[in-house]
Protein backbone atom coordinates (compact mmCIF):
# COMPACT_ATOMS: atom_id res chain seq x y z
CA UNK A 1 0.00 0.00 0.00
CA UNK A 2 1.12 3.39 -0.73
CA UNK A 3 1.80 5.95 2.06
CA UNK A 4 -0.05 8.97 3.13
CA UNK A 5 -2.32 10.53 5.29
CA UNK A 6 -5.90 12.06 6.23
CA UNK A 7 -6.82 15.12 6.05
CA UNK A 8 -10.55 15.33 7.68
CA UNK A 9 -9.27 13.32 11.24
CA UNK A 10 -12.32 13.12 12.77
CA UNK A 11 -13.69 10.84 9.66
CA UNK A 12 -10.74 8.83 9.69
CA UNK A 13 -10.40 8.25 13.36
CA UNK A 14 -14.32 6.88 12.86
CA UNK A 15 -13.56 4.58 10.13
CA UNK A 16 -10.28 3.36 11.68
CA UNK A 17 -12.35 2.41 14.98
CA UNK A 18 -14.13 0.37 12.98
CA UNK A 19 -11.24 -1.15 11.06
CA UNK A 20 -10.89 -4.95 12.47
CA UNK A 21 -7.03 -4.45 11.81
CA UNK A 22 -6.44 -2.10 14.33
CA UNK A 23 -8.32 -4.20 17.11
CA UNK A 24 -6.24 -5.75 20.05
CA UNK A 25 -5.36 -9.17 19.13
CA UNK A 26 -4.34 -12.29 21.23
CA UNK A 27 -0.30 -13.49 21.20
CA UNK A 28 0.47 -16.45 19.55
CA UNK A 29 0.55 -19.22 21.93
CA UNK A 30 4.33 -19.24 21.78
CA UNK A 31 5.25 -17.65 25.91
CA UNK A 32 5.18 -14.35 26.32
CA UNK A 33 8.42 -13.69 28.08
CA UNK A 34 10.13 -15.51 24.85
CA UNK A 35 8.24 -13.22 22.38
CA UNK A 36 8.96 -10.22 24.69
CA UNK A 37 12.47 -11.23 24.69
CA UNK A 38 12.78 -11.38 21.01
CA UNK A 39 11.53 -8.21 20.64
CA UNK A 40 13.80 -6.99 23.12
CA UNK A 41 16.66 -7.92 21.07
CA UNK A 42 15.63 -6.44 17.61
CA UNK A 43 15.45 -3.22 19.84
CA UNK A 44 18.91 -3.49 20.99
CA UNK A 45 20.29 -5.10 17.76
CA UNK A 46 18.67 -1.83 15.73
CA UNK A 47 20.13 0.61 18.06
CA UNK A 48 23.12 -1.26 17.62
CA UNK A 49 23.72 -0.86 13.67
CA UNK A 50 21.94 2.40 13.99
CA UNK A 51 25.38 3.63 16.29
CA UNK A 52 27.35 3.14 13.29
CA UNK A 53 25.34 5.14 10.39
CA UNK A 54 26.83 8.45 9.74
CA UNK A 55 24.59 9.52 6.68
CA UNK A 56 20.68 9.26 6.30
CA UNK A 57 21.35 6.85 2.93
CA UNK A 58 23.52 4.52 5.84
CA UNK A 59 20.28 5.21 8.36
CA UNK A 60 17.86 3.95 5.81
CA UNK A 61 20.31 0.95 4.71
CA UNK A 62 20.67 -0.17 8.13
CA UNK A 63 16.60 0.10 8.35
CA UNK A 64 15.91 -1.73 5.98
CA UNK A 65 18.47 -4.50 6.52
CA UNK A 66 17.05 -4.66 10.21
CA UNK A 67 13.53 -4.58 10.15
CA UNK A 68 12.89 -6.62 6.61
CA UNK A 69 14.23 -9.82 8.04
CA UNK A 70 13.42 -9.26 11.50
CA UNK A 71 9.51 -9.31 11.25
CA UNK A 72 9.25 -11.26 7.99
CA UNK A 73 7.98 -8.39 6.23
CA UNK A 74 9.06 -8.18 2.13
CA UNK A 75 8.38 -4.63 1.38
CA UNK A 76 9.89 -1.48 3.03
CA UNK A 77 9.55 1.87 2.57
CA UNK A 78 10.89 5.70 4.33
CA UNK A 79 9.29 8.69 3.63
CA UNK A 80 10.71 11.99 4.84
CA UNK A 81 8.80 15.33 5.25
CA UNK A 82 9.69 18.92 3.82
CA UNK A 83 7.84 21.93 3.42
CA UNK A 84 4.80 19.95 4.37
CA UNK A 85 5.28 17.01 1.59
CA UNK A 86 6.10 13.78 1.80
CA UNK A 87 8.93 12.38 -0.36
CA UNK A 88 10.84 8.87 -0.49
CA UNK A 89 14.39 8.11 0.69
CA UNK A 90 14.44 4.78 0.85
CA UNK A 91 12.40 1.81 -0.85
CA UNK A 92 12.69 -1.60 -0.83
CA UNK A 93 10.28 -5.18 -2.31
CA UNK A 94 7.99 -2.63 -4.19
CA UNK A 95 7.09 -3.34 -7.71
CA UNK A 96 8.52 -1.02 -10.15
CA UNK A 97 6.99 2.40 -10.19
CA UNK A 98 4.14 1.77 -7.79
CA UNK A 99 5.35 4.68 -5.40
CA UNK A 100 5.78 6.84 -8.57
CA UNK A 101 1.99 9.16 -7.78
CA UNK A 102 2.93 9.28 -4.04
CA UNK A 103 6.31 11.59 -4.32
CA UNK A 104 5.63 14.53 -2.51
CA UNK A 105 1.90 14.37 -1.69
CA UNK A 106 0.62 16.78 0.81
CA UNK A 107 -0.04 16.20 4.68
CA UNK A 108 -3.57 16.43 3.81
CA UNK A 109 -3.60 13.75 1.66
CA UNK A 110 -5.82 10.68 2.95
CA UNK A 111 -3.32 8.08 2.55
CA UNK A 112 -2.01 5.39 5.95
CA UNK A 113 1.77 6.53 6.14
CA UNK A 114 0.71 10.68 6.46
CA UNK A 115 -1.70 10.49 8.82
CA UNK A 116 0.66 8.12 11.14
CA UNK A 117 2.79 10.99 10.99
CA UNK A 118 0.21 13.69 11.70
CA UNK A 119 -1.37 11.77 14.13
CA UNK A 120 1.85 10.50 15.37
CA UNK A 121 0.21 6.80 15.64
CA UNK A 122 1.13 3.81 14.34
CA UNK A 123 -1.26 2.08 12.43
CA UNK A 124 -1.27 -1.90 11.70
CA UNK A 125 -3.85 -3.41 9.57
CA UNK A 126 -3.68 -7.67 9.24
CA UNK A 127 -5.31 -7.92 5.94
CA UNK A 128 -6.09 -6.17 2.74
CA UNK A 129 -10.01 -6.02 4.02
CA UNK A 130 -8.84 -3.89 7.35
CA UNK A 131 -6.84 -1.29 4.82
CA UNK A 132 -9.27 -0.95 2.43
CA UNK A 133 -12.31 -0.57 4.95
CA UNK A 134 -10.13 2.14 7.13
CA UNK A 135 -9.37 3.67 3.44
CA UNK A 136 -11.78 3.24 0.73
CA UNK A 137 -10.59 3.56 -2.81
CA UNK A 138 -6.37 2.74 -1.40
CA UNK A 139 -4.07 1.55 -4.51
CA UNK A 140 -2.79 -2.04 -2.93
CA UNK A 141 -0.47 -3.98 -4.45
CA UNK A 142 0.69 -7.79 -3.81
CA UNK A 143 1.13 -7.28 -0.01
CA UNK A 144 -1.76 -8.42 2.44
CA UNK A 145 -1.03 -6.91 5.99
CA UNK A 146 0.89 -3.68 6.99
CA UNK A 147 2.27 -1.40 9.16
CA UNK A 148 2.51 2.35 8.75
CA UNK A 149 5.09 3.64 11.23
CA UNK A 150 5.56 7.69 12.37
CA UNK A 151 9.15 9.07 12.51
CA UNK A 152 9.29 11.20 15.70
CA UNK A 153 12.65 12.95 16.69
CA UNK A 154 12.65 14.75 19.87
CA UNK A 155 8.96 16.14 19.50
CA UNK A 156 9.86 16.73 15.57
CA UNK A 157 7.93 15.24 12.20
CA UNK A 158 10.61 13.37 10.48
CA UNK A 159 8.71 11.03 8.44
CA UNK A 160 7.15 7.46 8.34
CA UNK A 161 8.61 4.51 7.79
CA UNK A 162 5.76 1.98 5.90
CA UNK A 163 6.49 -2.52 6.19
CA UNK A 164 4.22 -4.53 3.72
CA UNK A 165 3.69 -8.79 4.11
CA UNK A 166 3.19 -10.96 2.10
CA UNK A 167 0.48 -12.89 3.93
CA UNK A 168 -2.35 -11.88 6.39
CA UNK A 169 0.25 -11.37 9.39
CA UNK A 170 -1.03 -11.18 12.81
CA UNK A 171 0.36 -8.14 15.15
CA UNK A 172 1.18 -9.39 19.03
CA UNK A 173 1.02 -6.22 21.42
CA UNK A 174 5.09 -7.28 22.11
CA UNK A 175 5.29 -6.29 18.10
CA UNK A 176 3.59 -3.66 17.92
CA UNK A 177 6.17 -2.15 21.10
CA UNK A 178 8.79 -3.21 19.32
CA UNK A 179 8.05 -1.60 15.77
CA UNK A 180 7.04 1.40 17.64
CA UNK A 181 10.44 1.51 19.45
CA UNK A 182 12.36 0.95 16.34
CA UNK A 183 10.64 3.60 14.86
CA UNK A 184 11.55 6.07 16.97
CA UNK A 185 15.38 4.91 17.21
CA UNK A 186 15.39 5.44 13.10
CA UNK A 187 13.85 8.58 13.81
CA UNK A 188 16.84 9.89 16.08
CA UNK A 189 19.23 8.00 13.77
CA UNK A 190 17.82 10.00 10.67
CA UNK A 191 17.64 13.38 12.73
CA UNK A 192 21.19 13.03 13.46
CA UNK A 193 22.58 12.17 9.64
CA UNK A 194 19.88 14.04 8.28
CA UNK A 195 22.17 17.26 10.25
CA UNK A 196 25.38 15.39 9.32
CA UNK A 197 24.57 15.18 5.63
CA UNK A 198 24.00 19.30 6.01
CA UNK A 199 26.71 20.39 7.24
CA UNK A 200 28.55 18.14 4.97
CA UNK A 201 27.27 19.93 2.42
CA UNK A 202 28.97 22.87 3.47
CA UNK A 203 32.10 21.59 4.03
CA UNK A 204 31.76 19.80 0.68
CA UNK A 205 30.97 23.65 -1.08
CA UNK A 206 33.59 25.37 0.82
CA UNK A 207 36.41 21.81 -0.23
CA UNK A 208 35.30 22.77 -3.78
CA UNK A 209 35.49 26.36 -3.74
CA UNK A 210 39.27 26.42 -2.77
CA UNK A 211 40.24 23.45 -5.87
CA UNK A 212 40.33 25.67 -9.23
CA UNK A 213 36.86 26.07 -10.67
CA UNK A 214 39.33 26.19 -14.27
CA UNK A 215 42.65 24.78 -15.44
CA UNK A 216 44.14 27.56 -17.64
CA UNK A 217 44.82 27.10 -21.25
CA UNK A 218 48.25 26.22 -22.16
CA UNK A 219 49.38 25.83 -25.74
CA UNK A 220 50.66 22.13 -26.45
CA UNK A 221 49.25 20.97 -23.20
CA UNK A 222 45.64 19.06 -22.17
CA UNK A 223 45.20 19.23 -18.60
CA UNK A 224 42.48 18.03 -16.33
CA UNK A 225 41.90 17.16 -12.64
CA UNK A 226 39.46 14.86 -10.51
CA UNK A 227 38.70 14.99 -6.83
CA UNK A 228 36.63 12.84 -5.14
CA UNK A 229 35.96 13.27 -1.33
CA UNK A 230 36.34 10.69 1.37
CA UNK A 231 33.51 9.26 2.97
CA UNK A 232 34.01 9.24 6.33
CA UNK A 233 34.47 11.96 8.64
CA UNK A 234 33.22 15.54 7.83
CA UNK A 235 34.03 14.59 4.29
CA UNK A 236 36.47 17.28 3.61
CA UNK A 237 40.19 17.34 3.07
CA UNK A 238 43.03 19.03 1.99
CA UNK A 239 43.74 17.38 -1.29
CA UNK A 240 44.36 19.87 -4.17
CA UNK A 241 45.97 20.33 -7.50
CA UNK A 242 46.64 23.26 -9.52
CA UNK A 243 48.13 24.55 -13.13
CA UNK A 244 49.96 27.87 -12.67
CA UNK A 245 51.31 29.62 -15.72
CA UNK A 246 54.88 31.16 -14.96
CA UNK A 247 57.70 33.10 -17.07
CA UNK A 248 59.53 29.75 -18.07
CA UNK A 249 56.39 27.41 -18.39
CA UNK A 250 53.41 26.45 -16.27
CA UNK A 251 53.64 24.64 -12.95
CA UNK A 252 51.69 21.61 -12.76
CA UNK A 253 51.13 20.90 -8.79
CA UNK A 254 49.22 18.37 -6.42
CA UNK A 255 49.27 18.05 -2.69
CA UNK A 256 47.55 17.05 0.30
CA UNK A 257 47.25 18.09 3.57
CA UNK A 258 47.22 15.94 6.39
CA UNK A 259 43.33 15.09 8.26
CA UNK A 260 40.00 15.79 7.20
CA UNK A 261 38.53 18.92 9.18
CA UNK A 262 37.07 22.53 7.91
CA UNK A 263 41.02 23.28 9.79
CA UNK A 264 43.05 21.02 7.11
CA UNK A 265 40.89 22.85 4.84
CA UNK A 266 41.94 25.89 5.95
CA UNK A 267 45.64 25.13 5.24
CA UNK A 268 45.53 23.39 2.09
CA UNK A 269 43.85 27.20 1.01
CA UNK A 270 47.12 29.33 2.58
CA UNK A 271 48.92 26.26 0.83
CA UNK A 272 47.52 26.88 -2.28
CA UNK A 273 47.43 30.41 -2.49
CA UNK A 274 51.20 30.50 -1.27
CA UNK A 275 52.54 27.90 -3.93
CA UNK A 276 50.64 29.83 -6.75
CA UNK A 277 51.94 33.03 -5.65
CA UNK A 278 55.74 32.03 -5.04
CA UNK A 279 55.01 30.25 -8.87
CA UNK A 280 53.48 33.38 -10.15
CA UNK A 281 56.41 35.50 -9.10
CA UNK A 282 58.76 32.85 -11.14
CA UNK A 283 60.74 31.62 -8.34
CA UNK A 284 62.41 28.25 -9.73
CA UNK A 285 60.80 24.88 -8.24
CA UNK A 286 63.24 24.72 -5.39
CA UNK A 287 62.50 27.91 -3.84
CA UNK A 288 58.75 27.61 -4.44
CA UNK A 289 58.82 24.68 -2.19
CA UNK A 290 61.08 25.55 0.27
CA UNK A 291 59.29 29.20 0.98
CA UNK A 292 55.94 27.25 1.14
CA UNK A 293 58.00 24.52 3.37
CA UNK A 294 58.45 27.23 5.93
CA UNK A 295 55.73 29.01 5.63
CA UNK A 296 53.60 26.12 6.98
CA UNK A 297 56.28 26.12 10.26
CA UNK A 298 55.23 29.55 10.95
CA UNK A 299 51.55 29.07 10.65
CA UNK A 300 52.23 26.49 13.39
CA UNK A 301 49.09 24.44 12.49
CA UNK A 302 50.51 21.21 14.00
CA UNK A 303 49.60 19.84 10.72
CA UNK A 304 51.86 18.47 7.93
CA UNK A 305 51.39 18.23 3.94
CA UNK A 306 52.84 16.39 1.02
CA UNK A 307 53.41 18.24 -2.82
CA UNK A 308 54.34 17.54 -5.96
CA UNK A 309 55.54 20.93 -7.90
CA UNK A 310 56.82 19.94 -11.47
CA UNK A 311 57.61 22.81 -13.74
CA UNK A 312 57.43 22.20 -17.67
CA UNK A 313 58.46 23.79 -20.60
CA UNK A 314 55.58 23.62 -23.15
CA UNK A 315 57.99 24.64 -25.95
CA UNK A 316 60.72 22.37 -25.33
CA UNK A 317 58.97 19.20 -22.99
CA UNK A 318 61.92 20.12 -20.47
CA UNK A 319 61.11 20.00 -16.93
CA UNK A 320 62.21 20.64 -13.52
CA UNK A 321 60.73 18.27 -10.39
CA UNK A 322 60.35 18.35 -6.63
CA UNK A 323 59.21 16.47 -4.49
CA UNK A 324 58.14 16.60 -0.99
CA UNK A 325 56.92 13.66 0.80
CA UNK A 326 54.42 12.85 -1.77
CA UNK A 327 53.97 9.91 -3.80
CA UNK A 328 55.81 9.77 -7.08
CA UNK A 329 54.27 10.88 -10.25
CA UNK A 330 53.34 8.07 -13.17
CA UNK A 331 54.36 9.34 -16.81
CA UNK A 332 52.68 7.53 -19.91
CA UNK A 333 54.93 7.01 -22.74
CA UNK A 334 54.23 7.70 -26.44
CA UNK A 335 54.24 3.91 -27.12
CA UNK A 336 51.60 3.19 -24.07
CA UNK A 337 54.44 1.90 -21.36
CA UNK A 338 54.19 3.77 -18.06
CA UNK A 339 56.72 4.19 -15.70
CA UNK A 340 56.67 5.41 -11.62
CA UNK A 341 58.86 8.47 -11.87
CA UNK A 342 61.77 8.00 -9.63
CA UNK A 343 62.09 11.27 -8.41
CA UNK A 344 64.46 12.38 -5.10
CA UNK A 345 62.34 13.86 -2.37
CA UNK A 346 62.66 15.42 0.60
CA UNK A 347 60.59 15.78 4.00
CA UNK A 348 57.02 16.70 4.41
CA UNK A 349 56.17 20.48 4.45
CA UNK A 350 55.93 21.40 7.67
CA UNK A 351 58.07 19.23 9.50
CA UNK A 352 61.31 20.89 9.71
CA UNK A 353 61.36 24.52 8.38
CA UNK A 354 64.88 24.42 7.05
CA UNK A 355 64.62 21.35 5.07
CA UNK A 356 66.19 21.31 1.47
CA UNK A 357 64.07 19.67 -1.61
CA UNK A 358 66.26 18.08 -4.46
CA UNK A 359 65.76 18.96 -7.78
CA UNK A 360 65.20 16.25 -10.93
CA UNK A 361 65.18 16.98 -14.18
CA UNK A 362 63.11 15.22 -17.05
CA UNK A 363 62.40 15.30 -20.41
CA UNK A 364 58.77 14.63 -21.50
CA UNK A 365 58.85 13.31 -25.47
CA UNK A 366 55.46 14.55 -27.44
CA UNK A 367 52.82 12.21 -26.98
CA UNK A 368 53.28 12.09 -23.10
CA UNK A 369 50.67 11.67 -20.22
CA UNK A 370 51.98 12.68 -16.66
CA UNK A 371 49.84 11.65 -14.11
CA UNK A 372 50.11 13.60 -10.48
CA UNK A 373 47.71 12.14 -7.87
CA UNK A 374 47.35 11.49 -3.72
CA UNK A 375 47.59 9.35 -2.22
CA UNK A 376 43.67 8.25 -1.79
CA UNK A 377 44.13 7.00 -5.48
CA UNK A 378 46.21 4.21 -4.16
CA UNK A 379 46.07 3.35 -0.50
CA UNK A 380 43.56 0.89 0.53
CA UNK A 381 42.95 -0.90 3.75
CA UNK A 382 45.08 -4.02 4.08
CA UNK A 383 47.27 -3.28 0.97
CA UNK A 384 50.97 -1.79 0.32
CA UNK A 385 51.14 1.43 -1.40
CA UNK A 386 53.24 0.06 -3.76
CA UNK A 387 50.96 -2.45 -5.04
CA UNK A 388 47.95 0.58 -5.69
CA UNK A 389 50.36 2.58 -7.55
CA UNK A 390 51.47 -0.62 -9.84
CA UNK A 391 47.49 -0.74 -10.27
CA UNK A 392 46.59 2.95 -11.65
CA UNK A 393 50.10 2.62 -13.62
CA UNK A 394 48.72 -0.58 -15.32
CA UNK A 395 45.22 1.53 -16.22
CA UNK A 396 47.36 4.47 -16.95
CA UNK A 397 49.15 2.13 -20.00
CA UNK A 398 46.56 0.47 -20.56
CA UNK A 399 43.72 2.98 -21.29
CA UNK A 400 43.87 5.27 -24.62
CA UNK A 401 45.35 8.46 -24.27
CA UNK A 402 43.34 10.24 -27.04
CA UNK A 403 41.26 11.82 -24.55
CA UNK A 404 42.56 13.36 -20.80
CA UNK A 405 39.06 13.44 -19.79
CA UNK A 406 38.39 9.56 -20.54
CA UNK A 407 41.41 8.89 -19.02
CA UNK A 408 41.13 10.33 -15.80
CA UNK A 409 37.61 9.00 -15.79
CA UNK A 410 39.33 5.75 -15.92
CA UNK A 411 42.25 6.19 -13.50
CA UNK A 412 39.59 7.55 -10.50
CA UNK A 413 36.91 4.98 -11.67
CA UNK A 414 37.70 2.42 -8.98
CA UNK A 415 37.93 5.13 -5.93
CA UNK A 416 34.42 6.77 -7.63
CA UNK A 417 32.37 3.12 -7.41
CA UNK A 418 34.24 2.48 -3.93
CA UNK A 419 31.28 1.89 -1.23
CA UNK A 420 33.86 3.70 1.37
CA UNK A 421 37.13 5.86 0.67
CA UNK A 422 39.44 6.56 3.77
CA UNK A 423 40.79 9.40 1.91
CA UNK A 424 40.32 11.98 -0.30
CA UNK A 425 41.50 11.39 -4.08
CA UNK A 426 43.01 13.98 -6.14
CA UNK A 427 44.28 13.44 -9.19
CA UNK A 428 46.20 16.12 -11.87
CA UNK A 429 46.48 14.62 -15.60
CA UNK A 430 48.78 16.53 -18.14
CA UNK A 431 49.06 15.36 -21.75
CA UNK A 432 52.13 17.10 -23.40
CA UNK A 433 51.24 17.55 -27.22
Amino acid sequence: AAQGGVGHQGDAFARLAAAPGLTAVAPPSAPVAAARAGALYHVVQMASVLTEAVTVQDVCRAVSEQLLPAFGARELALYTVREGRMYLLWESGYPEGFLTPFEGVTLDTQLPGVHALTTRLPLFFESPEDLSLAYPGITLDRMQAWSFLPLIASGRSVGSCILGWDAPHRFTPDERSALTALSGLAAQAMERARLYDSESAVARGLQEGLLPHRLPTVEGLRTTGRYLPGTQGMAIGGDWYDVITTGRGVALVIGDVEGHSVGAAAVMGQLRSAVHAFAASERPPQEVITHTNRLLSELESDVFATCCYIELDPASGRALAVRAGHPPPLLRHPDGRAETLDLAGGVMLGVQPDSVYPVTALTLAPGSVLALYTDGLVERPGRDIETGIDAVRHRLSETPADSVEHLADRLVGTARRARERPDDVALLLTAYR
